[in-house]
């Protein structure tokens, strides 16, 4: 087929016609090329790289589209691998689109909106003079604080200023500066309170919204202050919703801030709601074991670094104070909702440098915060639900301390779709604490009235 023999019975000769159509395509295709050449040498300099932007915006699933700065920024900040939630969520955020997130803990969720959040403003050449261009909120102090401190590291070799806004610090002082910051991260009752008490403070040329961890925003009673905020942002913007976990008012949020969503979940398919390299213990003991249960087992975990959740405000500064008279060979820190700003932030800090350390926390530290390198996580008391035990673990070892009262009396019941396995409690290196509880003297009365008083909430709840 396509041959014609040769009437020299000399063979056959290829078809002269196929082999036109051949040379016509190849001759067709390079004079394309050669006209696009010539037409793209006439282009500026801007209009080639805003093509090149479009054409790799486009194709984003297959490239990288982050620019050079930020690139360098990520790598001076030590971040080199890119998570599944950042692949899916960056190149729909670079179109202008508006994502709802959903990640397990420890995702890399904060990078997924940092990225595009400095490369939007790069892209508008945002400058000081243009006002407010981002407006990212996050639930806690603490988070909001670690979410500036990252936005500092990846955004170092950009122009853009960047301010942080939370409760705790002086309000006139954010007042005099809040009008000069380009992008700010904020907690929402620090926001509305600026937008309700500063002068000239708006937000009107606001174009990304960021709401991070949006779940515990509303777990923590700031439904309305969300709506109050959003009533006063402008409609035409583009709005990123993070969270761990998708609940009723999450959605219900989603609607009211959201326009045609991209839905992005990237443990959807997931056996377990829990990472898949989190090993998960519990140990039953008696209740008047716990407490040295716990001991025993820093006295066996000098070298390692470890959280321990506990219930209520009052058991973390009782127990705090008890195992710092017990001294048990760590460096131990407290950090829960009473203490004043910068003292949390001191204790944050020093426990991420800290090589070797145990941090006694509330659920303040269970959403977010990241605390590199930790060993072991320790919940002490029943999480309230699995959303609550799930942010707790995090991404690490867990154990939780179950107490056969706590078990028996108070109804508990496995949490769903978490693999955990049993522990055994070796009596033979237990450290019987007794007379914990009644510690004498003056200075240790305010102690011993904490102690009741966190008992008794830890057994209401």
């Amino acid at each position: 087929m396509g041959k014609t023999a040769d009437s020299r019975g000399l063979g056959v000769r290829p078809d002269p016609v196929r082999s036109f159509n051949r040379w016509k395509k190849k001759h067709s295709y390079r004079q394309s090329q050669k006209k696009q050449l010539r037409k793209q040498l006439k282009k500026p300099e801007w209009q080639v790289e805003r093509e090149v932007i479009s054409r790799l915006v486009q194709n984003y699933e297959k490239v990288s589209v982050i620019l050079f700065s930020i690139l360098a920024g990520l790598q001076e900040a030590q971040y080199r691998l890119v998570t599944e939630i950042q692949k899916q969520t960056i190149g729909l955020a670079l179109q202008g689109k508006d994502v709802l997130g959903a990640a397990k803990t420890g995702s890399g969720k904060t990078l997924a909106f940092l990225v595009p959040v400095l490369e939007a403003l790069y892209r508008l050449q945002w400058t000081s003079t243009d006002g407010l261009g981002v407006l990212i909120i996050s639930p806690t102090r603490e988070l909001a604080y670690q979410t500036f401190e990252v936005l500092r590291k990846v955004g170092k070799n950009h122009d853009f200023s960047a301010g942080l806004i939370i409760g705790g610090k002086d309000l006139k002082h954010e007042a005099e500066r809040i009008n000069n910051i380009n992008i700010l991260v904020c907690t929402p009752g620090r926001l509305l309170q600026h937008m309700d008490e500063t002068i000239c403070f708006h937000a009107t040329n606001l174009q990304m919204l960021v709401l991070d961890e949006a779940d515990r925003i509303l777990d923590m009673g700031f439904a309305d202050t969300m709506n109050a905020i959003i009533e006063n942002l402008p409609k035409k913007r583009q709005t990123l919703l993070f969270s761990a976990t998708q609940t009723k008012s999450v959605k219900d949020l989603a609607r009211l801030s959201l326009k045609n969503p991209e839905y992005v979940w990237v443990h959807e398919k997931a056996k377990y709601s829990t990472p898949a390299t989190l090993e998960q213990n519990y140990i039953v003991c008696e209740l008047q074991q716990k407490i040295s249960v716990l001991y025993s087992f820093l006295r066996s975990h000098l070298k390692k670094k470890s959280i321990v959740f506990f219930s209520s405000c009052k058991e973390v500064q009782y127990l705090y104070r008890v195992f710092c008279r017990l001294r048990p060979g760590i460096s131990i820190l407290a950090l829960h909702g009473r203490q004043q700003q910068m003292r949390r932030m001191e204790v944050y800090n020093e426990f991420v440098r800290k090589k070797a350390a145990v941090l006694f926390a509330t659920d303040i530290a269970a959403r977010g915060l990241d605390f590199p390198a930790v060993n072991w996580v320790l919940q002490f008391d029943c999480p309230e639900d699995a959303n609550t035990y799930i942010h707790r673990a995090g991404r690490t070892i867990s154990l939780i301390l179950f107490s056969r009262v706590g078990i028996g009396g108070f109804g508990w019941r496995p949490l769903p779709n978490t693999p955990f396995s049993p522990a055994r409690l070796n009596e033979s290196t237990l450290c019987l604490l007794t007379n914990v509880g009644k510690l004498s003297g003056k200075e240790y009365s305010k102690v011993n009235n904490l102690g009741v008083k966190g008992i008794g909430r830890y057994l209401k709840e």
